[in-house]
């Protein structure tokens, strides 16, 4: 768990997509970004476990914010996915999707990044690895 604390200047309007789904930011610093999702029905899959399209947004998203911090709303970063690798672990068993990203090399353009996605339980249900390329606004 990331327990510091989010500074409120510093969170962005949600985009409609993530609205839909109702994911948050709840952690965000320089090379590492944390989004927090409630589980809900409409997430789930025919197996009654969240849809592995779930994990690969929730990762791809995460990642891009990892990449993306500033400190400053005014300055505002954003990022393109180059490539995304998804593997799958197992269930969440927990109420809330946690995707938690951190950057783990690359230089002023592009990065690469890697995401965990897991449950308040500790249960890890998916890692991926991705390419980014920073774009500035």
């Amino acid at each position: 768990m990331d327990d510091q604390q989010l500074d409120p200047l510093l969170v962005e309007d949600p985009y409609p997509f993530q609205r839909h789904l109702g994911f948050r930011l709840t952690a965000w610093r320089e090379g590492y970004a944390r989004f927090d999702l409630p589980m809900e029905d409409f997430l789930l899959n025919r197996y009654g476990i969240p849809h592995g399209g779930v994990h690969a947004v929730m990762s791809d998203t995460v990642m891009g914010y990892a990449g993306c911090y500033t400190g400053d709303p005014d300055d505002r970063k954003l990022a393109m996915t180059l490539n995304l690798n998804v593997n799958y672990l197992g269930p969440l068993k927990g109420r809330t999707i946690i995707a938690e990203g951190t950057v783990t090399g690359g230089g002023a353009r592009t990065y690469f990044a890697e995401a965990r996605i897991r449950d308040e339980l500790g249960n890890e249900a998916a890692q991926a690895t991705g390419v980014f390329r920073r774009r500035g606004t």
